[in-house]
């Protein structure tokens, strides 16, 4: 497969046009703001509530046990389930938009709530689009045929590769795996058995 072609089903995806999208008006908004330091910080602090938000739903939503619901379940398929059956399948390689932006909405709601802040609110935002796109290419190069540049980046999707194939109980970080370190679920390879559900989390018990 072409490297343009691999760039174009990427940046011209539905879902991270219309977030792209998103994070241009919110960009807009914020850089006629008067901008801090603290503008700065917040915008950190919008990455690594991003970083630990990508952990927790990976781990404790997107593998749940199969929920009763038919509703729920075909829901969870969709963000997860059916990743791991077909993690090369360029439809399911993206979290789609009717999860991402309401988790958006609902992540600046309540930083706007605590802070009273609309300027930090926005900068905050900014940080967390920011470190979701980094979720979304990491991801996005771990299941198609681009060799990443450097060697974490390759080491990278090595972990990602291995949660598909190896054990769906580890290497849960996407985009980064200090979260993996903090929650003891960055292991060696050699130290882990295969899992018979890694690829049909459905049968999880």
């Amino acid at each position: 497969m072409k490297e343009n072609r691999l760039y174009r089903d990427f940046f011209l995806h539905v879902d991270i046009v219309i977030m792209m999208g998103i994070f241009l008006v919110v960009l807009g908004f914020l850089i006629n703001m008067d901008l801090t330091l603290f503008s700065l910080l917040v915008f950190a602090v919008g990455i690594v509530t991003y970083m630990f938000s990508e952990y927790l739903t990976h781990r404790f939503l997107f593998h749940i046990k199969a929920p009763g619901n038919p509703f729920l379940l075909k829901l969870i398929k969709r963000l997860h389930y059916d990743h791991h059956k077909k993690p090369n399948d360029l439809k399911l390689l993206f979290l789609p938009i009717w999860y991402s932006a309401p988790n958006l909405f609902a992540l600046c709601l309540l930083f706007y709530f605590l802070t009273g802040s609309l300027t930090a609110t926005l900068a905050f935002a900014t940080g967390v689009l920011f470190m979701f796109f980094v979720y979304e290419w990491k991801h996005y190069i771990a299941h198609r045929p681009l060799k990443p540049k450097t060697r974490f980046g390759r080491w990278l999707k090595k972990t990602h590769i291995l949660h598909h194939y190896k054990n769906e109980n580890y290497w849960y970080g996407v985009s980064t795996p200090f979260v993996d370190v903090l929650f003891g679920t960055l292991k060696d390879e050699k130290e882990v058995e295969t899992s018979e559900t890694a690829k049909d989390l459905e049968k999880r018990a």
